[in-house]
C-alpha cells in the first residue's frame, strides 16, 4: 500500500508542475524547407599553345657497366650541347632519369648466357620558341638522342583564358536556371552554393622521328589547346 501510494504522489506533483507552466511557456519553431535548384554550366576555350616539354634520352647497353656509362655520357653531352645551340637556356634543361640496371641474357634452351648493362640519360625539356622544335628534335637524334617518347603543348600563362572559361561556364548554368525555371513557372532566388573545375591538362603526341635528309626536317605542328571549366551552381527557388 506504501508503494502504490507514493506513486500515485508522484504523478501528482507532476501533474500540478505543468499544470503551472501552462501552455503559452512551450513554443515550438519551425523553418520553412528551403527549395532549390541545382545547374552545371561548362565553358570551353580553345587558344594556341607557346610552350612546349620534351623528354629527350639516351639509351646505352654494353657487357661492362663502365663502357655504357662513357657512352650514354658522352651522346648526353653532345645532345645537350645541340639542344642549348638552338638557344635553350640552361634552366629550361633538366635531368629527370639516369639510372644504371643489369639486363640477363639467356639462349634458346632458357640458360643464362651473360648480363648486359643498361644506361638510360633522360632530359626534360621547355621549349619557349615553337618554330625551332622540329629542328630541336633533329639536333637532338643527330648528335645521339634515341628516347624521344612523346611532346606535351601548352599555355605558358593560363588566367586569362581560365577567366573567360569561368565566365563562360557561369553564363551557361545561369541560362538552364532560367530555362528550367521558366518552364517549370518559379522564380530564381538567392545562390547558394557554388563550385568550380578547371580542367587545363596539356595535349601529348607522340614523336616518330621522319627522314630528315629526305624530308627536310621533322614536321610539328602544336595544334590548339582547350581549356574548359565546369561550374555547378545552386539557386533558392520560389
Amino acid at each position: 500500500m506504501k508503494t502504490k501510494f507514493f506513486f500515485l504522489s508522484a504523478v501528482l506533483v507532476l501533474a500540478i508542475a505543468l499544470a503551472a507552466c501552462g501552455p503559452s511557456n512551450i513554443t515550438v519553431q519551425t523553418q520553412p524547407q528551403l527549395r532549390t535548384i541545382t545547374v552545371t554550366g561548362t565553358g570551353l576555350i580553345t587558344v594556341t599553345p607557346d610552350i612546349a616539354y620534351i623528354n629527350i634520352g639516351v639509351h646505352s647497353q654494353d657487357l661492362s657497366a663502365a663502357v655504357a656509362t662513357a657512352d650514354n655520357g658522352a651522346k648526353a653531352q653532345a645532345v645537350i650541347a645541340a639542344i642549348k645551340a638552338l638557344g635553350v637556356a640552361d634552366k629550361d634543361i633538366q635531368t629527370t632519369n639516369f639510372s644504371i640496371y643489369p639486363q640477363q641474357q639467356y639462349d634458346k634452351d632458357g640458360n643464362m648466357t651473360g648480363i648486359i648493362y643498361m644506361v638510360d640519360n633522360v632530359v626534360t625539356v621547355t621549349v619557349r620558341d615553337l618554330t625551332k622544335l622540329g629542328g630541336l628534335l633533329d639536333a637532338s637524334v643527330t648528335a645521339g638522342a634515341n628516347s624521344i617518347n612523346s611532346i606535351s603543348f601548352d599555355l605558358a600563362d593560363k588566367t586569362d583564358a581560365l577567366s573567360q572559361a569561368r565566365s563562360a561556364a557561369v553564363t551557361n548554368a545561369q541560362q538552364q536556371a532560367d530555362q528550367l525555371t521558366s518552364a517549370t513557372g518559379v522564380s530564381l532566388g538567392d545562390v547558394q552554393t557554388i563550385s568550380y573545375y578547371d580542367n587545363t591538362a596539356p595535349v601529348t603526341i607522340q614523336y616518330s622521328r621522319l627522314d630528315a635528309a629526305a624530308g627536310g626536317g621533322t614536321p610539328v605542328q602544336a595544334g590548339s589547346l582547350q581549356i574548359s571549366t565546369t561550374v555547378t551552381i545552386v539557386y533558392e527557388i520560389k
